[in-house]
Order: C-alpha cells, then sequence, then structure tokens
C-alpha cells in the first residue's frame, strides 16, 4: 500500500499516525526494518524533520526503536499501554493486592525514617480523618487515603510515594463503591479508627514490626470485603 502525501498541519502528527497506519497494517511487520528518513519524506510529502519527529512518536508509544547506524526497526503493531490506563481497567482487588505490598513496606520504613515533621503530618491526617467521618463517604474516603499517603511520604521513598499515587484514584472509587454497597459507616461513622491511630502510634514510636502488623490487618480486612463484593 503506497504512502499518501499529507495535507499542510499539524505534520508530525499527520505523519505519525500515516506511519502507525501503515505499521497496523502489517506494510512494516515486527521485526522489519523502516525506509529511511529521506524515503519516508519523500513518499509523505514533508521535510527529513518532521518525519523525525513522528519516528520519536511511535518509539515513544513502543511501536519502533531505533538501533545506532543500523535504522528504525518495528517492534510492535499496537502502542504499549502506559500504567495509568493498565490501573484504570485494572480489578480494585488486584489493585489493593499490590498496594497492599506497597504501603505495608512504606509503613516499615516509615517507622525508621520518620522525621518530627512527618509524625505532626501523621497526627494531622488522623485527626482529618477523624474529622471527617460526620462528612459523606467520599469525603471520608479522601481523607482515609490522605493519611496513608502520609504514611507512604514518610517512608521518604519516591519510588513507593509515586506507585502510592498511582493506585490512589483506583483505590478511592473502589473504597467509596464498598462503603456505599456494605453501609459500614451507618454502624461507625469513623470505622476503623482504632487501627488507624495504632497504626501512626506505631510509626512515631519507631516500631516498624508493629506498623507492618497493623496495617497488614486493616488492609486484609479491607481486601476480603472487597473479594466478597467480585463474587
Amino acid at each position: 500500500m503506497p504512502l499518501e502525501a499529507l495535507r499542510p498541519s499539524p505534520l508530525v502528527e499527520q505523519a505519525a499516525q500515516r506511519l502507525r497506519q501503515q505499521i497496523a497494517a502489517g506494510h512494516w511487520p515486527v521485526g522489519g526494518k523502516l525506509p529511511g528518513e529521506t524515503t519516508l519524506a519523500r513518499e509523505l510529502g514533508v521535510g527529513r524533520s518532521t518525519v523525525r519527529e513522528a519516528l520519536r512518536a511511535l518509539a515513544g508509544a513502543g511501536l519502533v526503536r531505533p538501533r545506532h547506524g543500523a535504522g528504525v526497526f518495528v517492534i510492535a503493531t499496537e502502542p504499549a499501554e502506559d500504567w495509568p490506563a493498565r490501573l484504570r481497567r485494572a480489578a480494585v482487588t488486584d489493585v489493593y493486592e499490590v498496594r497492599m505490598g506497597v504501603e505495608v513496606q512504606a509503613a516499615r520504613l516509615a517507622a525508621h525514617r520518620r522525621t518530627p515533621q512527618d509524625v505532626e503530618a501523621l497526627r494531622a491526617a488522623l485527626d482529618g480523618r477523624r474529622a471527617a467521618s460526620a462528612g459523606d463517604d467520599a469525603e471520608f474516603i479522601d481523607a482515609d487515603i490522605a493519611l496513608h499517603t502520609a504514611v507512604v511520604t514518610a517512608a521518604h521513598n519516591p519510588v513507593l510515594a509515586d506507585l502510592f499515587t498511582e493506585f490512589a484514584p483506583v483505590l478511592r472509587e473502589g473504597l467509596v463503591t464498598l462503603l456505599d454497597l456494605t453501609r459500614l459507616r451507618e454502624r461507625d461513622p469513623n470505622t476503623r479508627d482504632d487501627s488507624h491511630a495504632a497504626l501512626v502510634g506505631a510509626i512515631a514510636d519507631g516500631d516498624a514490626e508493629r506498623a507492618a502488623e497493623v496495617l497488614t490487618a486493616e488492609l486484609e480486612e479491607t481486601l476480603e470485603l472487597l473479594r466478597g463484593r467480585a463474587d
């Protein structure tokens, strides 16, 4: 299938789209080498700089990979799905299982690394969670996640913090739904305050194993509820 010349504006996006279509159609199979920049520029009716930027966009999407001195090769026919997109379509129970590994380790590290400012932030977040118990489920979950975020922040590990930030939107949606379905807060508006207070206390006291134990028990209990709703 021959390439057609492009219309003006915006050329890079048009070039990338046209090349993506050719790859998806199998015109250049996985493992195959794309024509050189000069050839592509001539067939698309654009300059080499436009082709170069389009190829960078395809590389960023995980479709092609340049090899120094050899050219640009096709490595996939569909764009790589980014991490946030995968999380959005993942089951909340799957995300929660990974959350447990991330956050329990963060709690251990927080007990070792917390600063006076971290402890102050944890206690403020606990107070915020208690205050939010007077609000609706969404407000309460936002305050709950803020407390757990303070735990992860106190671990002083940017990778753990970034992972938890990516999880948070999926967790929030799943937990708000869980509260709505179970009506847990009708019986106890500040549900699990005791375990959250124990978690903050363990981190403040520098008791890593106690912090991990308290958090593991709390998260496992919630995970069982989520699994029950998924069945």
